[in-house]
This record gives structure tokens, C-alpha cells and sequence, in this order.
């Protein structure tokens, strides 16, 4: 959530009479991972401290905010770690009217004729409350943005929650500009109002300290607000035409033997591929036409490595995504999702969950189950296949002994094994412990560096391969047998290659090569945030770090050319980041279309999906997406998706971003009822 670490300025604030200190506790899941420690003092000035750890990752960032004497801020400090450990030092200043700020990333400077919100990129959250009363002092609650754009607030419900004896009057905020879909924060219900708490359902609570029991019912309430919004949306974008409807004159894309077949005419009937002809050979009568023009018909996305919520489940339709595999969540929060979804409450795609299982340590991540033993392990097997899923995901701090036994016993129960490599446990010991896919390609490339006292819950994970892997020797025996066994075992790569991507090669300031294609369509603080790199890459290791990213890619088309089975996963903002794993597909050596079939053939085969999904063909699904371009030419152009079909419904993939604040990337295509007399005139092939 983009609101954890920015914030904004040109605030308000109540002067305090004496120093005062309020401490918020940051609960990911349950799980206690750390606090923001406020102070403000008799001047009005205020100091924050703000850090937590989850999954053996997370900021430290001490900040300092100035106001002036009408409560206007006038400076803001933040230095600090980021999440994966860069250094922190952003300032922000208003002096005779101008503002400027600087950070790591980048600088500027604008002059004040009227209020504007300073987004930085790293901050804690106490000032989000004063942007908000900022904010609702303009009309219709709008604000320009620094360094650009503009943020909206809105009232979305008031309510009274209850601990104990005492109650408190609270209200709802939805922040609009932030990020490519609304903001929540909850503020106490007066005429100045405070921050209360900050929600993502099912995921993380930041409430004031002692306050922590009344997080459910906000979490309650907010979901609730949340659903209407998103089915809103849903109904909105979604559009079920009459039928039979012909996509005429497409070159449809076999995903089977991943090449392009000559022009085609395919007909779909209620949420299924009816038929297909050679383009104009046997016109049928039809209740909806879609004039292909000639553009590549495909059959739609899977994105095998998903954490879903609500909102990005319609970042995955705007990208073509029709099927996900959620690799791990609150599994009561993702069953509610689902089940929305399925009765077209709110818009995304199909779910397919996996099923997450972490040991217990201080470095555990909060997903799914956490178990203390092997029996624990056991269980939670028993619980995803008792509530219907076919996979399993184990984490970092599951104990490498316990492997094996849990593996047969999922296999026993038609299920598959996956998962990063447990820490002091190598990708190859998984493998023959039952492992049938790995996530991460440097989950599976550790075990060429790490050593038995590294531990890989911590950042070790990431930092490993950047400092060491340019120096692999793909052709070198311990390779090769990596390869070798993966093969023999069938073992596929989930591999996230652009979870690495800005990390191992981005310089502070430059754009973040996997958002690049979409920097322009996307809002201010968005595209701000891509210009930062949260691990530490500096002058003196870029050459190594981006090295060691190329020896990654490479090992990546080494495995393909080997036989190994590829997926294609985001762990990322859901849609912009598929699209850019696919062109590090090509740049590992793939052919586009090679790189087209993994994002399609193989993820309805490594899901048991491909009797009903992953190519276009009679009684299949129609689950389809129209392309502009070619992309088995220029595998770019896949972010040039004209039109979405999920089970027959139509989207278009400019209605869905728009929805949220995202640019379109390309136009509808032309749409009409056939005649009365039969089809409407052909227009000439491009």
C-alpha cells in the first residue's frame, strides 16, 4: 500500500502545550512487528520514529516535521533504511513561497500559489491525518500534488467504535492520487480531527497503543466501504453482449505450438469458445460483432505468483490476467475475495490459491498458517486440501526436516509442492525432498553461494546473489547438475525475474526498468515511487549488482533451452509487471512467442487448468485478449491489450484503468450489433 511510506505536506496541526508521545502498533496479521513512536512538542515540532519487520524485511526511518505558527508545514526530514536496507535521506522545505524538496531519487522546486501535498517517498504515516484536514479545506476535497499531479480526499462513513467502556466517534477517508487505487485511513470524528488507525483488510492494522481491539470492526467497516466501491466498478466495466459474439479478422495465437495461425473468425456463445473459421470462409448469424482488424487474439494471462487483495485483482484485468495463483495470504480474507469475485461482486480474475505454510522464528512471515512442528505442518496440509486447494507454498522458516514428510503427505492428497527454499536448506535438497517447483530464481540460485551460516530468512536472500552471482560459470559442473536434476524431477522455475530486476540494477533516481513502458500512465507518486531503489545499489557496486542481475537472466534461458518448465509470476503490482517478465523472457533468449506460450499454455497446465483454459479452441473457456500489434514479433506489445474476455464477459482494458486513475494504453475496438439481414459489411483486411 503506497500510503506506508508516502505521506504528505502543506498540513495542519493543533500545538501542543507540552511534549506528548503516542506510540502505534503495527500488526501484520496478528503478529506484533513493530511501532511508530510520535512526538510532539511544546513548539510544534514532531518527531517520529517508525519500524517494524515482516518476513525478515522492513524500514527504520526517524523523521522531523516543522510547522509554522498557523500550523502550515515548513520542513519535513527523513533519513533512515528502506525496506531492503538503502539508506533514506529525503528533506522538504517552504521558504518565501517556494517549495523544495530532494531525496535520494531526485529533486525539485515549484513556487506556492496555492495549496499543494509534498508525496514523499519514504516518511512515516503521522502526517497523513493533517494532508487530510488540508485536503477537506479545499473544495470538493483536492489538492495539487508535489512534485506534480493531484490528490483527492473524501468522507466515505462515520461510525462509533466501542472498547470496553469507552467509545470513540471515527470516520473513514478515502485518498485518491496516491496510488493506482484508493487509500484508507481512519481519523477521529471532530472538528480537528487525529489519526486513528490505517487498514489493509485482511493484511496489516496500524492503530494506536491499547486500541488494538476495536482494529476488527473497523476492519469490518472498512471492507464493507471497500466492497461497494470495487462492485461499483464491477458493474460498470463489465459488459455482457448479445450473443453469439464473432471477433472477426483475428490472427488467433497457438499457444500449444506457440505461433500465429492466418486470420480467423471466432464465435463465442454464453462463456465458451463456440467455433473457429478461416477469416470470411462461412459467416454465421452473430448478436455482437468485434471487428478484429487484423489484431492478435490470444488466449488470456495467468499470473502465477500473485498475493492478491481487492484492488489489484482489477489491475490484473486491465493486463490481460484472467486466471491468478494467489502464493499466499490471510486465507479467510482471500476465501471472501474469491467468492466475491466468482458472483461478480467485484472485478479480477479466477484465484487459484495456494496454500502457505511458514515455520515459527522472528524472521516468519505472516501469511496463511505458521507451524511450530512437524505435526503442525501436517495439519495444515490437511486443512488446504480439505478446503479445496491443490498446492502448497512452504516458506522461509519451515525447518528443513520437516520437508520431506510434508511433501508425501500433500502428494498423497493430489497436491503440489512448492516454496522458497526453507533458510540453512539448498534448492537442490528440495527438490529431492519432493519440491516440484521453486519460487524466485535466486531462491533456486542460492545454492551456488550461500554458505551453513547464512541465513536467508534475513536479506541475505537478495544481497547473496548480487554480490557473488556475476561470477557464476553457467557451463561449470555444479550447474549442470542443477540443471540435471531439475529436469529429472520435472522441477519448474516460478522465476519473478523482475522482482529483481530494479533492485540488482537501479540507480537512485533512474526509473525502475520493469515499470518503465508504464511510468506515463500511472499517478505522480506512483511513477515518483519507481525512481527509487529500496536496496542499497551505489556507484561503487552497480557494476557488480547488474552483473550479477544479467548472470540471473541468462540461467533463466539456459534452464528453458534445457527443458526446464518456466512460469510466469508478478509478486508485484499486478498487470505492468507480468508484461515487463515476459520481455526478460526475450532477453533471456526466448523467441516472443515462447515467452507468450508460458504465460498461457503453462500456466493452465501447472494449474490442471488446460481442459478448460490456455488456448483458444471449441468448448474452452472464452478467456481471450485482443492485442494491438504483434507481440509474437515485438513482445511489447502486449501491453497493448484492446479488449479483455473472461467467461464470455467483455472488458475494456481502457474503462478498467481509467476506473483507477491509470492511463490507457490502447483504445476499444470497434463494436456493433450485426444487421438484421446477417452480419454488418466487412470492412478490407489492414
Amino acid at each position: 500500500m503506497r500510503i506506508l511510506i508516502a505521506a504528505a505536506a502543506v498540513l495542519a496541526s493543533t500545538v501542543a502545550l507540552g511534549d506528548t508521545t503516542t506510540r502505534y502498533s503495527i500488526v501484520f496479521m496478528g503478529h506484533s512487528a513493530g511501532a511508530q513512536v510520535t512526538t510532539v512538542h511544546a513548539d510544534g515540532q514532531v518527531d517520529v520514529d517508525f519500524s517494524y519487520r515482516e518476513n525478515g524485511r522492513g524500514p527504520d526511518i526517524k523523521e522531523h516535521v516543522t510547522y509554522s505558527s498557523d500550523g502550515t508545514l515548513t520542513s519535513l526530514k527523513d533519513t533512515g533504511k528502506s525496506t531492503f536496507g538503502a539508506p533514506i535521506d529525503e528533506y522538504f522545505a517552504v521558504k518565501g513561497g517556494r517549495a523544495q524538496w530532494r531525496s535520494l531519487a531526485d529533486h525539485g522546486s515549484a513556487t506556492l500559489s496555492a495549496p499543494a501535498a509534498y508525496v514523499p517517498n519514504d516518511s512515516s504515516l503521522e502526517p497523513v491525518a493533517a494532508f487530510v484536514r488540508a485536503a477537506l479545506r479545499q473544495p470538493q476535497g483536492r489538492i495539487a500534488a508535489l512534485p506534480g499531479g493531484e490528490l483527492t480526499v473524501s468522507k466515505v462513513l462515520d461510525s462509533t467504535v466501542k472498547d470496553g467502556e469507552r467509545s470513540e466517534a471515527v470516520s473513514l477517508y478515502a485518498i485518491i492520487g496516491v496510488d493506482t487505487h484508493p487509500d484508507f485511513i481512519w481519523l477521529t470524528a471532530e472538528a480537528n480531527p487525529k489519526f486513528f488507525a490505517l487498514i489493509v483488510p485482511g493484511f496489516l492494522r496500524i492503530i494506536e497503543e491499547g486500541r488494538e481491539g476495536q482494529g476488527a470492526e473497523l476492519e469490518r467497516l472498512q471492507i464493507e466501504a471497500e466492497r461497494a466501491r470495487l462492485h461499483e466498478i464491477a458493474t460498470r466495466v463489465a459488459h455482457h453482449l448479445p450473443g453469439p459474439i464473432l471477433i472477426r479478422n483475428v490472427r488467433v495465437f497457438d499457444a500449444e505450438h506457440a505461433n500465429l495461425l492466418p486470420l480467423q473468425d471466432v464465435y463465442v456463445y454464453r462463456d465458451r469458445i463456440a467455433a473457429l473459421y478461416p477469416a470470411g470462409s462461412l459467416p454465421r448469424e452473430a448478436g455482437t460483432v468485434i471487428e478484429g482488424g487484423g489484431r492478435v487474439l490470444m488466449p488470456a494471462l495467468f499470473d502465477m505468483h500473485a498475493h492478491e487483495d481487492a484492488w489489484n485483482l482489477v489491475l490484473q484485468i486491465g493486463g490481460g490476467v484472467t486466471t491468478s495463483r494467489d502464493m499466499g495470504n490471510n486465507n479467510a480474507r482471500l476465501q471472501q475475495i474469491i467468492s466475491e469475485v466468482d458472483a461478480g461482486e467485484t472485478l479480477g480474475p479466477r484465484i487459484i490459491p495456494c496454500g502457505f505454510i511458514e515455520g515459527d522464528s522472528p524472521y516468519a512471515a505472516s501469511n496463511g498458517i505458521k507451524v511450530k512442528d512437524l505435526q503442525g505442518a501436517k495439519d495444515a496440509v490437511e486443512w488446504y486440501a480439505q478446503h479445496g486447494y491443490r498446492q502448497i507454498k512452504i516458506y522461509n522458516s519451515f525447518h528443513p526436516e520437516w520437508v520431506a514428510e510434508t511433501a508425501a503427505l500433500a502428494h498423497q492428497r493430489g497436491m503440489r509442492v512448492s516454496g522458497h527454499v526453507p533458510a540453512f536448506m539448498t534448492s537442490a535438497e528440495a527438490i529431492r525432498a519432493g519440491y516440484d517447483e521453486i519460487q524466485h530464481i535466486n531462491q533456486l540460485m542460492l545454492v551456488f553461494f550461500v554458505g551453513p551460516k547464512d541465513d536467508t530468512r534475513t536479506l541475505a536472500r537478495f544481497y547473496l546473489l548480487a554480490e557473488h552471482a556475476h561470477a557464476l560459470d553457467l557451463s561449470s559442473q555444479p550447474v549442470l547438475d542443477l540443471v540435471a536434476l531439475m529436469k529429472e524431477h520435472g522441477t519448474v522455475l516460478d522465476t519473478t525475474l523482475t522482482a529483481f530486476e530494479g533492485n540488482f540494477t537501479q540507480m537512485q533516481g533512474e526509473v525502475n526498468p520493469s515499470y518503465a513502458a508504464a511510468a506515463d500512465h500511472v499517478p505522480v507518486a506512483v511513477r515518483r515511487a519507481w525512481l527509487e531503489n529500496s536496496m542499497n545499489l551505489t556507484a561503487s557496486n552497480a557494476a557488480t549488482y547488474r552483473a550479477s542481475y544479467d548472470k540471473m537472466v541468462k540461467f533463466v534461458g539456459q534452464l528453458y533451452r534445457a527443458g526446464v518448465p518456466l512460469e510466469a509470476g508478478t509478486d508485484d503490482i499486478a498487470g505492468f509487471t507480468l508484461h515487463r517478465e515476459l520481455e526478460l523472457y526475450v532477453r533471456a533468449g526466448l523467441t516472443p512467442a515462447q515467452a507468450l506460450q508460458i504465460a498461457t499454455w503453462n500456466g493452465a497446465r501447472f494449474t490442471g487448468r488446460l481442459a478448460e483454459l490456455g488456448s483458444i479452441e471449441p468448448r474452452k473457456r472464452a478467456d481471450l485478449i485482443l492485442v494491438d500489434g504483434d507481440p509474437t514479433q515485438n513482445i511489447s506489445d502486449i501491453r497493448r491489450i484492446s479488449l479483455v474476455m473472461k467467461d464470455g464477459v467483455v472488458y475494456f482494458p481502457a474503462e478498467v484503468y481509467e476506473a483507477i486513475g491509470v492511463r490507457r494504453f490502447a483504445d476499444p475496438p470497434a463494436m456493433h450489433p450485426a444487421t438484421p439481414a446477417g452480419l454488418a459489411p466487412r470492412p478490407a483486411a489492414p
